[in-house]
C-alpha cells in the first residue's frame, strides 16, 4: 500500500536476475502472472518467485496491500538447507489450506518486518532463520495444491540451474550439462535465454561469481583459495574473470564491501 501512488496496482511483467522475492498478499484480489500462465487469486495469498522467473500483477489499489521479501541470491544459498520450499521454480499459494498455517505465516512476516526494521544485533542470523520458516510455511501451505503444468522451456532451465548449482566447481562444458539434461545445444540455449536471459556458459559464470562474492565477505580465505574453491587453477585468471565482471579486483572489492557494512 505504501506505493500505490507509484504503481496504482499494476506492476508489468519483468524479472529479478539476481534475487528471489516472497509476496504475502494480506487483503484484497487480483491477477498473479508467472511466465506465461496468469493466476486468479484471493487474499490471503503467498509465493515465491525465483530469479530469472517472468512476473508481474494487476490488483485493485485502493483495496489490496500486500508485503514484499526480496532476497538476494547469495542469501538464498545460506538458507537452502534450511527449508523444504524448492527454491528453483515459482510457487503460488491462495484460498487453501487451515487458517492456523495462515496465522502462522503472517506472525513470521511480521516478525521479519519488526526485525528488518530494528536491524539488531545479529539481525542477519535472525533474517535468515525467518526467511527460512517463512519459505518452509510456503511449502506447507502449498502441499495440498496440485502443481500447475510449467512450460518446458521453465522446467529444462530449471533442472540446468540445479545441475550448475552442482558442478559449477568441476569446470564442466555446456556440452556436459546438455548431455547430462539429455536434451539438444538448440533446446538447451533457447531455455536458458528464455528463462535467464544468458547463453549456459555465462550462467555458469554468473554462478561462479556469486560464490565468489560469497566467499569474499563471508569468509577470510585468501584469494587463491577462493579462487580455486571455484574452478580456477590459475589465481590470476581468477582475477582477470573477477575484474571483468565487476570493474574491481577481487582483494579490492572485498575491502571495499568491508568498509561500507563497517560504515
Amino acid at each position: 500500500m505504501a506505493r500505490k501512488n507509484l504503481h496504482q496496482g499494476q506492476v508489468s511483467a519483468h524479472k529479478h536476475d539476481l534475487m528471489g522475492q516472497i509476496t504475502y498478499w494480506m487483503r484484497g484480489s487480483g491477477s498473479y502472472f508467472i511466465e506465461d500462465k496468469r493466476l486468479d487469486f484471493s487474499a490471503p495469498a503467498v509465493g515465491f518467485v525465483p530469479s530469472g522467473i517472468v512476473h508481474g500483477f494487476s490488483v485493485e489499489p485502493t483495496e489490496s496491500d500486500a508485503v514484499v521479501i526480496s532476497i538476494a541470491d547469495g542469501a538464498l544459498l545460506s538458507v537452502r538447507e534450511q527449508t523444504i520450499l524448492p527454491l528453483d521454480v515459482p510457487v503460488m499459494v491462495w484460498g487453501i489450506g487451515e487458517d492456523r498455517l495462515w496465522d502462522r505465516l503472517a506472525r513470521l512476516i511480521d516478525i521479519a518486518a519488526e526485525e528488518y526494521v530494528g536491524a539488531g544485533a545479529g539481525s542477519q542470523t535472525v533474517m535468515a532463520s525467518l526467511t527460512s520458516a517463512i519459505l518452509t510455511q510456503i511449502a506447507r501451505l502449498a502441499a495440498d495444491q496440485p502443481s500447475a503444468a510449467h512450460p518446458p522451456h521453465l522446467l529444462l532451465a530449471t533442472q540446468l540451474r540445479r545441475r550448475i548449482d552442482a558442478h559449477f566447481r568441476e569446470n564442466w562444458s555446456v556440452e556436459r550439462y546438455t548431455a547430462a539434461l539429455a536434451t539438444t545445444p538448440h533446446l538447451l540455449a533457447k531455455a536458458c535465454k528464455a528463462a535467464f536471459g544468458m547463453q549456459v556458459k555465462e550462467l555458469v559464470n554468473e554462478r561462479r561469481l556469486l560464490e565468489a562474492k560469497r566467499l569474499l565477505l563471508f569468509t577470510v580465505r585468501p584469494l587463491e583459495d577462493i579462487g580455486y574453491e571455484i574452478g580456477f587453477r590459475d589465481p590470476a585468471y581468477f582475477s582477470r574473470f573477477f575484474r571483468l565482471r565487476t570493474g574491481m579486483a577481487p582483494s579490492d572489492w572485498r575491502r571495499s564491501k568491508l568498509s561500507s557494512s563497517a560504515g
